[in-house]
């Protein structure tokens, strides 16, 4: 017997589908708002919760996250008045379960729920699985479901496509699949697609024979073969030349390929993941990537989230570089002034974890020999968005003192200058693109889907 929450304004629809989920053998709580729901599955925690996207003090999918910080970490099944194709996408990419309209039929209803629960009791009755995450760190609600994957993906060997902007560590999450894969004891090779030079790459991924062209005076192995018995990352796949694509969808398919100038034919048992900025599905709407290709390298996808998404994570991000530069370079262990985490989550970083990396690497510089790291000892541009920010409209569109903030949640100031940062970023981007989503998405590292909902939220427009 499993335990649901309902969450809806909607008094009718909660006595409607608590009577379903009773008939159905199972126990049922309902409640109108966030507030009261995330109270409620502290309380009694659920199994499966469904989740009106309009309710009176927050939006369902915005509020996935906070659901998912459950104690049970229940499976999300949203349901919405007006289905919207733009708001299902976001859903399931945020871990919904389903998307579904509130106008369907019952049994429309009933099979995801039923699907749900019969997908909770299988999963709960897995034994754990012990997961090397090496320098992954993070134990947020969007890092912990990223880890699930990782470990979906480690036990089996179909390929996988890791997807996130730029500098939120797809490699080591591609190096974790591996580490913990069958595979773990042969090559981790990576191949990073943007930086192949276009006259050598069918070399370099192939290899070639002696004598195959001009320098070419000894046989090569190529990084396909080096692959052999392992696995194969290939980075920003996005870059991987369109001629190229052809070849190598065949070298998936059938593990086979020849060296450049041979005529014989040599085998390689890689497991293929990839990884991306990029929107592929728009880059294949434009004519430059195969869909073909992108159905067989996305098998599973791990869409990373930027750190912006996982602000808890920053903390803990930030000692262990610290830790780490100071294990590496000698120092000893530094402290930490009181408010250095604080700026740090009110950061957007827009470079993600691998600008907070880098961050940290300058301030220990800085700091030298001091035992405490001060938001001073951050890079300059990072000082300058916090000082602009702790000036602008989260304590001044209401004309109060800047003093008047420290009456604020860190959370709601962080917010306002998450959203602020993203609009102003936004309005430029649109502004420079002439209204260019495609270039948009490609600039940016955005989701079509994702930048027009951005859009719509901060009210832009594409002639902006």
């Amino acid at each position: 017997m499993a335990h649901i929450l309902i969450i809806d304004d909607d008094a009718a629809l909660c006595r409607t589908l608590a009577r379903i989920v009773t008939r159905m053998g199972h126990t049922v709580n309902s409640t109108h708002t966030l507030k009261d729901g995330l109270a409620q599955g502290g309380a009694e925690p659920p199994d499966i919760v469904l989740l009106d996207v309009h309710l009176p003090d927050a939006n369902g999918i915005e509020a996935m996250n906070q659901v998912h910080h459950l104690p049970s970490k229940p499976e999300i099944i949203i349901f919405t008045g007006a289905g919207d194709p733009d708001g299902a996408e976001l859903a399931i990419k945020g871990g919904a379960w389903d998307y579904i309209e509130k106008s369907s039929s019952v049994k429309a209803m009933t099979l995801p729920l039923m699907r749900a629960l019969e997908y909770r009791s299988e999963k709960c009755a897995k034994i754990p699985v012990f997961l090397d995450r090496r320098r992954i760190v993070g134990n947020s609600s969007k890092m912990t479901a990223c880890l699930d994957l990782v470990a979906q993906a480690a036990a089996g060997d179909t390929n996988v496509l890791i997807t996130g902007e730029t500098g939120t560590g797809k490699e080591l999450f591609a190096d974790a699949i591996h580490i913990n894969s069958k595979r773990a004891d042969n090559n981790f090779v990576v191949v990073d697609c943007a930086a192949l030079p276009h006259e050598l790459v069918e070399s370099i991924l192939f290899g070639h024979e002696k004598g195959a062209f001009t320098g070419a005076e000894q046989s090569r192995t190529g990084l396909v073969k080096q692959a052999d018995g392992g696995t194969l990352f290939l980075d920003e796949i996005g870059e991987l030349p369109l001629d190229l694509q052809k070849t190598f969808l065949r070298v998936l398919e059938e593990h086979c390929f020849r060296p450049v100038g041979s005529q014989k034919q040599i085998s390689s048992d890689f497991r293929l993941v990839a990884a991306t900025n990029r929107d592929l599905d728009a880059m294949v709407a434009a004519g430059t990537f195969r869909q073909d290709l992108l159905f067989r390298i996305r098998t599973l996808v791990i869409d990373l989230p930027p750190l912006r998404e996982r602000a808890r994570d920053i903390r803990d991000l930030a000692i262990y570089f610290a830790d780490t530069i100071c294990d590496k370079t000698g120092q000893a262990a530094k402290r930490f002034a009181e408010d250095f985490f604080d700026g740090l989550q009110s950061y957007a970083w827009p470079g993600n974890v691998r600008e907070l990396l880098h961050a940290m690497e300058h301030a220990l510089s800085v700091a030298g020999l001091e035992h405490t790291i001060f938001i001073r000892h951050l890079p300059s541009p990072i000082r300058v968005y916090l000082a602009r920010q702790g000036l602008k409209a989260n304590c001044n569109n209401d004309r109060t003192p800047i003093h008047g903030c420290i009456n604020k949640p860190i959370s709601k100031v962080r917010e306002a200058a998450i959203a602020e940062a993203e609009k102003g970023y936004l309005q430029t981007l649109l502004t420079a693109v002439n209204g260019d989503v495609q270039e948009a998405c490609r600039i940016s590292g955005l989701s079509r889907s994702r930048l027009y909902h951005l859009m719509k939220t901060y009210g832009l427009q594409r002639s902006n």
